[in-house]
């Protein structure tokens, strides 16, 4: 990156660190995950670590009280901008009553948070885009100035729903940027043995519609895209196909062996490139984080995840006579 470099795109200092700190805040929240799951206190985790850059550069580009989040199970950094909290997630990984995601029901990752526009997603993968498209209609149809913003991994570009809900966005020329966070692996199987192409945004020409490929590393290049994009979108120029690279540094949950599919230098490797260094590196460069500030987030970081954890770990699991809640409706008692 040059000099100042988040200036060319319409950043300014206060903007980056902000972006820094949600990035970090979302991994010292997914760190913490991992130590409580192998404490025994957390059943599950899936974790974010490697793609915070492409979160929460994409999120910032973002209308946050007009624009709709349809996230997938990683995206920690771009539901804490949109509003949820380190104790939101807590409780959703705990189980608890209050989370805001299903009440305790489901498994961590499946956020969903009305009052914040956050979409909730389902297990199967990448049910998501169609739903984006659907909203993104509803918005053209009702002459509302917002776009449906949806993510998955390229693993799911090859699902049927995101071609059906891709070309249909396409047909329409509808307002929904679907953002690829290519992090190398579907579960245990390598790009190469997913994709015949180099790049899933190469994809974007066969619905005519705008595709790029960007570093998912630099937090300020998604930034940009997703921007444009957004811009893009609600002049009538409709949708687009933004794909971003990384690499997935944990396996890809707490029930799975990466050793078994990938080597520990590749995985080192990559920790080199790890956009918390890099961008931290960057902001260093252009005076605007040192490490005693780095020191004074990073603290209050942890107090408050520290607060979090404690608030879930003594909340109160769900009232099994609501277990069937939400599942069918309830009829009106006769007067």
């Amino acid at each position: 990156m040059s000099k100042n470099y988040h200036h060319e795109a319409g950043l300014s200092d206060e903007g980056v660190l902000q972006m820094y700190e949600t990035m970090l805040e979302a991994r010292m929240i997914d760190e913490r995950m991992w130590l409580l799951n192998r404490a025994g206190k957390i059943p599950f985790v899936i974790s974010c670590q490697g793609q915070e850059a492409s979160q929460v550069g994409a999120s910032m580009a973002l209308d946050v009280t007009k624009d709709y989040a349809l996230p997938y199970y990683r995206d920690l950094g771009i539901v804490l901008h949109f509003g949820m909290t380190a104790e939101d997630l807590m409780m959703s990984a705990f189980a608890r009553e209050n989370d805001p995601n299903s009440g305790g029901r489901q498994m961590p990752g499946h956020f969903g948070q009305k009052k914040n526009r956050i979409v909730t997603g389902s297990s199967p993968v990448t049910t998501q885009v169609p739903h984006a498209s659907g909203i993104a209609l509803g918005a053209q149809m009702d002459g509302e100035e917002l776009v449906a913003f949806t993510t998955f991994g390229e693993g799911s570009s090859n699902q049927g729903d995101f071609h059906e809900g891709i070309n249909f966005a396409s047909v329409h020329s509808l307002p929904v940027i679907f953002m690829v966070e290519n992090n190398k692996y579907a579960i245990s199987v390598p790009q190469e043995k997913q994709l015949n192409v180099e790049h899933v945004s190469e994809r974007a020409k066969a619905y005519g519609i705008h595709g790029e490929t960007v570093d998912g590393n630099d937090p300020v290049a998604v930034y940009e895209a997703v921007a444009n994009a957004r811009t893009r979108a609600l002049n009538g120029g409709g949708p687009s196909l933004i794909e971003t690279v990384s690499y997935r540094l944990t396996p890809h949950s707490s029930d799975d062996d990466d050793s078994t599919y990938r080597s520990k230098e590749e995985v080192e490797a990559a920790k080199k490139i790890d956009s918390i260094h890099t961008f931290g590196a960057y902001l260093r460069e252009n005076g605007i984080l040192t490490d005693e500030k780095e020191e004074t987030m990073r603290s209050k970081i942890r107090r408050v995840i520290d607060a979090a954890t404690e608030e879930a770990e003594k909340a109160p699991y769900a009232d099994p006579g609501t277990i069937l809640d939400y599942v069918y409706e309830k009829e009106e008692s006769a007067q």
